[in-house]
Formats: C-alpha cells, sequence, structure tokens
C-alpha cells in the first residue's frame, strides 16, 4: 500500500521508511532519536489549545468536584513509612492553577505534606534538561511495567533493567543521574530545580526523612540491583539517600498545581514568569506521567481523566492539562494502588466538567442523570 503524506503535516526530519519501528520497542543506537518534527516554540501546532473557563465558572466546579469527593471515606493511609501512617485521614485540599497564574484553592490546599512520587516527573524533566531525551530513554526507559510502584521484579523484567522514571527503580536511576560530581552537588541541583517550579524554596520534612532513611530497605536493594546493571550513576547508597531526600520534600497542594502548570505551559513557571525547563523536557515528562504515573491503574486513569497524572503514597497528585493548567490535591486516603482515592474522584469531575481531556475537542457537557456513578476505589484499582 503505497503511503500517502497529509499536505501541510509535520515529518520527521531525515526521517526513513523504518522510523516508525521506534514504536514498537526499536530503541535508537546510542543517544540518537529522531528530531522533534518542527520547532516545539511554534504555538500553531499545540493540539492542547484553549483556555480555562471564565474564573467564577472554575471556582463553582472545583467547589463541586471538592464537596463530591470529600464524602467518601474509602482507603487508608500509607504503612510505608511510619511517619505516613500518622497522619490524619480527614485532611483533603485541591488547587486548580492557570497557566496564567490565577489560582482556586480550597480545603486543606495550603497545609503541607511529603511530595513522594509526584517528584518524579519534576526530576526527570530536570534530567531532560541536562542530558537531553534520547540519553534519558537509553539510561532509564520509558515504558510501564504493569507493576506496582515498589517492584523489584521490573527491573528483572525490564530492557536490561530499564523501567520508567515514574516508579521506583527509574526514579532511582533518574536520581542519580543528576549533574553533579557529589551526593551534595546533586541534591542542590535537585532542591533548587523544584524549588524553581514551585516558585519558592521547598523544605525537606525532617519527620518523614529520618522515618524513610531507617525502613527504606526496599529502595535500597533496588539500587544494587541497578548497580549491578550499570545503571546507576553514582554509589547505591547515596543514590538512595537522595532519591529518599527527593521523596520527602514537603509541599501543598497549590505548590502541586503550580508546578503542574509549569509544565502545562511548556515550562515557564505561572507566578514568577521564569524558564525552568525548554518545552521540550516538559514534553518528554508528560509523555512518561501518561503511560506511567498512576502506575498498574494508569490505564484506568487515562480512561477516565484522559491527562497525564502522577500520584505519591503521601495523597498528593498532581495533573497536566498541557496549554491550560494544572490540578494538584491532597488527600491520604490511597486504594490498592498507592493513589489518593479523593484526589482520582476531583480529577476525575474536573476533566469533565473543565473539559481538560486530551481526547475530546470541547468541554464535556454536565453528566446526564443516569450516568454512571464513579465507583468506589477498589473497582476503580481493579479496572472496572
Amino acid at each position: 500500500m503505497t503511503r500517502r503524506r497529509v499536505e501541510g503535516a509535520p515529518t520527521w526530519r531525515g526521517a526513513t521508511e523504518s522510523a516508525p519501528l521506534l514504536l514498537l520497542g526499536m530503541r535508537p543506537s546510542g543517544d540518537s532519536m529522531p528530531p522533534a518534527p518542527t520547532d516545539l516554540t511554534d504555538e500553531s501546532l499545540y493540539v492542547s489549545t484553549g483556555h480555562l473557563p471564565p474564573p467564577a465558572d472554575v471556582q463553582r466546579r472545583v467547589q463541586a468536584a471538592f464537596e463530591h469527593a470529600r464524602v467518601h471515606t474509602e482507603g487508608a493511609c500509607s504503612e510505608v513509612y511510619p511517619a505516613l501512617a500518622r497522619v490524619s485521614p480527614e485532611l483533603f485540599g485541591v488547587s486548580l492553577a492557570g497557566i496564567d497564574g490565577s489560582l482556586v484553592s480550597i480545603g486543606d490546599a495550603r497545609h503541607p505534606f511529603t511530595i513522594m512520587s509526584v517528584a518524579k516527573p519534576f526530576t526527570f524533566a530536570l534530567l531532560c534538561e541536562a542530558l537531553g531525551p534520547a540519553a534519558c530513554r537509553r539510561l532509564i526507559g520509558a515504558n510501564a511495567t504493569g507493576m506496582p510502584f515498589n517492584s523489584a521484579a521490573a527491573i528483572d523484567f525490564g530492557d536490561e533493567g530499564r523501567t520508567n522514571p515514574m516508579v521506583n527503580s527509574g526514579a532511582l536511576a533518574a536520581a542519580s543521574h543528576l549533574p553533579g560530581e557529589s551526593l551534595e552537588a546533586k541534591w542542590a541541583h535537585l532542591s533548587e530545580g523544584l524549588a524553581r517550579f514551585a516558585g519558592h524554596p521547598l523544605a525537606l520534612d525532617e519527620d518523614v526523612y529520618a522515618s524513610a532513611m531507617q525502613t527504606h530497605h526496599r529502595n535500597h536493594g533496588m539500587a544494587w540491583l541497578l548497580h549491578g546493571l550499570g545503571r546507576l550513576g553514582m554509589h547505591p547508597t547515596e543514590a538512595t539517600e537522595l532519591y529518599t531526600r527527593q521523596s520527602c520534600v514537603q509541599v501543598t497542594a497549590e505548590d502541586l498545581a503550580l508546578m503542574g502548570a509549569t509544565l502545562a505551559d511548556g515550562g515557564v513557571q505561572p507566578k514568577t514568569r521564569e524558564r525552568v525547563v525548554s518545552v521540550e523536557s516538559c514534553a518528554y515528562a508528560l509523555a512518561v506521567m501518561t503511560t506511567a504515573g498512576m502506575y498498574e491503574t494508569s490505564g484506568d486513569w487515562l480512561y477516565e481523566v484522559g491527562i497525564p497524572g502522577k500520584s505519591g503514597i503521601a495523597g498528593g497528585i498532581v495533573a497536566v492539562a498541557p496549554g491550560k493548567g494544572a490540578l494538584g490535591s491532597f488527600s491520604p486516603l490511597l486504594d490498592g494502588a498507592g493513589n489518593s482515592i479523593r484526589g482520582q474522584l476531583v480529577a476525575r469531575e474536573l476533566s469533565r466538567s473543565l473539559g481538560l481531556s486530551l481526547f475530546t475537542s470541547s468541554p464535556a457537557e454536565p453528566p446526564r442523570a443516569e450516568s454512571r456513578a464513579m465507583p468506589p476505589s477498589s473497582e476503580w484499582a481493579r479496572g472496572w
């Protein structure tokens, strides 16, 4: 069959008939990667254009989504680290940030909690900025594992130890390759980068950090597995400590919304207007968020919410609507996959009411009375 090119459609520069094999699992050799189709700063090529509704509508819809989700009390606080198990299950906050710097916050949106795995896409964006996306994929991988976030088996089943930067094994590798010749130099680069995403300095939660350092044996074991496969850029013990520090940075739901909105606007922080990372680095961070940001339930999330999302076991979720803004939420009641139940519900409702999904061409109509209600968390995690 003869392939017909759509007139005016962008093509890979230097592409060949075999180029699509990259989509079938063929890794490019070395650091080679097909270049971006055209200048990524050309807004006429963006798919995710449009704007959030007027502020009053946003406020009303965020409030409605918050009230809808707050009645759900299913789930439990994480017991991975003792400090997380002591968090009040009643806490619940939601914040929505537009790329114009607008911010709507409800509930405990300014209550601090540890970022945990929600840090991963931002760390990966910083790494892409430093090494380039081709090197990042070669070192870490980009495919979903289909396994829990802390699975060591994913390393064995991965391609020479590659997983993806949204699960613990890939995130350990990503942190280890950040710029810097020492643990402290890498930490300085990482903590400064996360602060630029948030628009202000972020503190380390010393209580959670101490708790995590005493009980992070699984992550330490995975670091040694990765080291044996040549996947780390520093000593396994130091890589584990750096990753643990990254996870124990304190944020709020408002911080997550603004950090996510930075990715939504191609790397420009909506409040400070500082360029934190390039458009290209944002694109690849959002790509891995889409495929693996919600762990083994990423498919369910994408089916229901339709935008890149990332969760953490402290109860945070960031959901990014490219070109529009981002949602940050916090509720420590988790489902079986380690994702906040209320956070998922809020994201689902706002994706529909604000027209955020990447897969709809216009804002969704209000749900009909007979439409199926969101199932409990256990059914969400099982793929209802």
